[in-house]
């Protein structure tokens, strides 16, 4: 039985929607709008479609996120590590913030704690397994890796949040303002800082930030293991 296609001779359009062109118009929407602004209407409106059509390719919103965050990972570089416990604790530490800085959105994304790409998770491994070769036991190395990921995004969500604000038309500087007149004799220090405020804390100061965190998770682990050595020699079976 000939189809409608083989009867008229056509083979047809192909379809407009793949799954590639819609990961496209999302990236477009969450770098010029943000996360917040993505949702599975405004992005059928972006390519000209409906939201239904959109759902033959992605299942929904969360399923599209994943997709780009994988995608991103998967693009991104894997440099050579050291091979010296701590350094290379440093640098793994490094490579999950410069993944993160190099797409602003998905910081906000991955704040909720609740998307992994497993593309990304060779970063998480490779943190992981430097704090157990730097002695920590592998529940305390993920706890470290819990740490280095709170300062990271912490640090990351407050930098493209002041970026959006730039963009933003001028408005009064409020806290430069109120922090130059303040009263010297309840705030000496934050009275002497003044309006240098803004520039001392819109430093890139990550990684030396980074090099203090590392530091304390491994003297926190130091002084673990010196307390646990004092009371197995002052157990008196022992």
């Amino acid at each position: 039985m000939e189809t409608r296609g083989q009867r008229s001779g056509r083979t047809g359009r192909p379809p407009r929607l793949s799954q590639e062109a819609i990961l496209l118009a999302a990236q477009r929407i969450l770098d010029t709008e943000g996360p917040e602004r993505l949702s599975m209407r405004r992005l059928a409106r972006e390519m000209s479609s409906t939201a239904m059509a959109l759902y033959h390719h992605v299942q929904d919103k969360d399923e599209l996120l994943l997709l780009l965050l994988d995608a991103h990972a998967r693009r991104y570089p894997r440099p050579v590590l050291p091979s010296e416990p701590r350094t290379r604790l440093l640098a793994a530490a490094q490579v999950l913030h410069d993944l993160l800085a190099d797409c602003p959105w998905i910081v906000e994304v991955l704040s909720f704690d609740d998307f992994v790409s497993e593309s990304a998770l060779w970063v998480v491994e490779s943190i992981v397994d430097a704090a157990v070769a730097c002695g920590m036991a592998l529940e305390d190395a993920v706890y470290a890796y819990r740490v280095i990921w709170h300062y990271t995004t912490g640090e990351l969500a407050i930098r493209v949040s002041r970026e959006r604000l730039r963009t933003r038309a001028e408005r009064p500087e409020y806290r430069e303002h109120a922090l130059e007149f303040l009263d010297s004799v309840d705030f000496p220090r934050l009275n002497a800082v003044g309006r240098r405020w803004a520039g001392l804390t819109s430093r890139d100061d990550h990684r030396k930030g980074l090099e203090a965190v590392v530091a304390g998770l491994l003297e926190q682990k130091a002084q673990v293991v010196g307390v646990t050595a004092d009371a197995v020699q002052a157990c008196p079976c022992c």
